[in-house]
C-alpha cells in the first residue's frame, strides 16, 4: 500500500510548485551551511593572526613587525598596518613625491586616523559579507515552506472535494504530507538565524582588536610610541602633542 506520509510522497504526489519549493529550500540550505562554514574558517583565521599582534609590538622594527603578521592580501591587521605606513610616508613626503598637495594642509594625526578609518571600514565590510545571505534565508525560509503548505493543503481539499469524501485516513495523508513543507521551511531557518548570530559575534570580537590595534598604530606613528598599557613590554607614552606635525617620526620600512 502506498504511503501518504514522507518527503517521498510530497515529491511525487506535487506538482511543479511543490517540487520548486522543495528544490528552493535545498538551495537555501546548501547556501547556508557554505556561508557558515566559510565564514567560520575565516573567523578562526583571523583570531589566530590576532595572537600574533603583541610579537608585532615586540619587534625590533616596522618591518619585521610586518613578517610577524603573516602578509597575505587575506589579512586585516597586516592591512591596517600597511595602510597606516603608507599614510605616514605620503604626508611626509617620505615616498618620493615632494610636490604639494591639498591634503597636506592636515595634520599628520588627521591624516593617519582617516587612512586607518578607511582600512577599518574595508576589513568591516570584509567581514560582514555573506551575513546578508544568511539573514535574507533565516527570515524567508519559513514563509517559502509555509507557502508550500499552503498550496498543498488547497489541492488536497479540491481532490477531496471532487472525490466525495472526507474520512479521516483521506484527509491526514495528504493534509500531514503538506506541513512537511513547513517543516522544511523551520529546518531551513533555523540555522541561517542561528548561524548569523554567532558570526555577527564572532564579527564584533575581531572589529574590536582591529580597533585597538589602529589606535595603537595611530599613535605610534604619530608620537613614535605606543599607547602606554598595563601589557607587560608596553612603550610608554611620549609627552609630545599628538597633533603636531613636527613630533611625526620618520614612517619604518
Amino acid at each position: 500500500m502506498e504511503t501518504h506520509f514522507g518527503l517521498a510522497y510530497v515529491w511525487h504526489q506535487g506538482d511543479w510548485v511543490i517540487r520548486g519549493t522543495a528544490l528552493a529550500l535545498l538551495g537555501m540550505s546548501i547556501a547556508t551551511w557554505v556561508v557558515i562554514v566559510l565564514k567560520a574558517l575565516h573567523l578562526r583565521q583571523l583570531r589566530a593572526r590576532a595572537q600574533l599582534l603583541e610579537s608585532f609590538w615586540h619587534s625590533k622594527d616596522f618591518a619585521e613587525g610586518l613578517n610577524k603578521l603573516g602578509p597575505d592580501g587575506h589579512n586585516p591587521f597586516y592591512l591596517l598596518a600597511l595602510q597606516g605606513r603608507e599614510a605616514t610616508s605620503h604626508i611626509l613626503h617620505l615616498d618620493g613625491t615632494p610636490t604639494r598637495q591639498l591634503h597636506d594642509n592636515l595634520d599628520v594625526s588627521d591624516w593617519v586616523t582617516r587612512s586607518l578609518r578607511n582600512a577599518l571600514d574595508d576589513s568591516s565590510a570584509r567581514l560582514q559579507s555573506g551575513l546578508a545571505i544568511l539573514a535574507s534565508i533565516g527570515s524567508t525560509a519559513p514563509y517559502v515552506g509555509l507557502f508550500g503548505t499552503v498550496w498543498k493543503i488547497y489541492h488536497a481539499l479540491v481532490g477531496i472535494g471532487a472525490g466525495g469524501g472526507a474520512t479521516i485516513d483521506q484527509v491526514a495523508g495528504p493534509i500531514g504530507a503538506a506541513l512537511i513543507m513547513t517543516a522544511l521551511g523551520l529546518v531551513v531557518a533555523i540555522p541561517a538565524v542561528l548561524g548569523y548570530n554567532a558570526l555577527l559575534r564572532g564579527n564584533k570580537a575581531i572589529l574590536h582588536r582591529l580597533n585597538r590595534f589602529a589606535h595603537d598604530l595611530h599613535a605610534y606613528f604619530v608620537t613614535g610610541h605606543r599607547v602606554a598599557s598595563n601589557r607587560p613590554g608596553a612603550a610608554a607614552p611620549s609627552s609630545a602633542p599628538s597633533s603636531a606635525p613636527a613630533t611625526a617620526p620618520a614612517c619604518p620600512h
